[in-house]
């Protein structure tokens, strides 16, 4: 059974799951990685959630103030043995409805074009294609999206 628990960026079951996450990344992105992973460090996140099966941490995300009405989900990461089972869409699913608790009207966030399998997360959660924004517009191997909470 996956049991989630609300956390922040100091819990060491996150760090040792964004090392992994990062070094699949790294592969994933090639030359383009540093460029990505200035935008990905994980001091101080006040909202983490990390996924357990049983005692074993399998899955994480963030989610960071992006305006005073608007998160940005981050650092999203499921472990290779438990993918398939719907650890992510319970991970995202947690971090959405912390955010509404928040106060937030929406959440975006941003994915790679190399990560196939977390554009179809983020379709099949209702999240919809927007402009890339911010630090990503104009970013060719870059995808933004958007869902109101």
């Amino acid at each position: 059974m996956i049991n989630i628990i609300r956390t922040n960026s100091e819990n060491k079951d996150f760090r040792e799951l964004v090392k992994q996450l990062d070094a699949d990344l790294a592969i994933r992105d090639g030359s383009e990685h540093t460029f990505y992973a200035q935008f990905n460090k994980v001091d101080m996140i006040k909202h983490v959630v990390v996924a357990y099966d049983n005692k074993t941490a399998v899955g994480c995300g963030a989610i960071k103030e992006l305006t005073p009405t608007s998160m940005e989900v981050k650092r999203m990461y499921t472990s290779p043995e438990s993918r398939g089972k719907g650890v992510a869409s319970t991970l995202l699913n947690e971090l959405e409805k912390w955010a509404s608790e928040l106060g937030n009207k929406k959440c975006l966030l941003e994915t790679g074009k190399k990560q196939p399998e977390a554009i179809a997360l983020y379709l099949k959660s209702g999240y919809k294609i927007v402009p890339n924004y911010g630090q990503y517009a104009g970013v060719k191997n870059s995808v933004c999206f958007e869902k109101t909470l």
